[in-house]
């Protein structure tokens, strides 16, 4: 989004473009998410950076699903327990 597009409107994009993790995160009144909502809805480079975080968000949580082998739990364990740097 360019300054002169959230300029232009008032600051509002600001301050969707603020809260957007809040918003994603559910974390907002029911007001404030309708605010956000109604201005998605008009503005289509916010719209833009909330359909990338949506999906960026969607895909590391796909991706953190993997299972962590051992190796590295035991090896981040050890470096938690005694602050020593794990051998590699």
């Amino acid at each position: 989004m360019d300054r002169s597009h959230a300029i232009r409107s008032g600051g509002e994009c600001e301050e969707t473009l603020a809260r957007l993790y809040t918003f994603l995160d559910g974390e907002l009144t029911a007001e404030r998410k309708e605010k956000i909502r109604k201005h998605l809805d008009d503005c289509s480079p916010c719209l833009e950076a909330f359909e990338f975080e949506s999906e960026l968000r969607s895909m590391i949580a796909s991706k953190s699903k993997d299972e962590c082998p051992e190796i590295l739990k035991a090896k981040i364990a050890n470096i938690l327990k005694f602050g020593e740097k794990a051998e590699g």
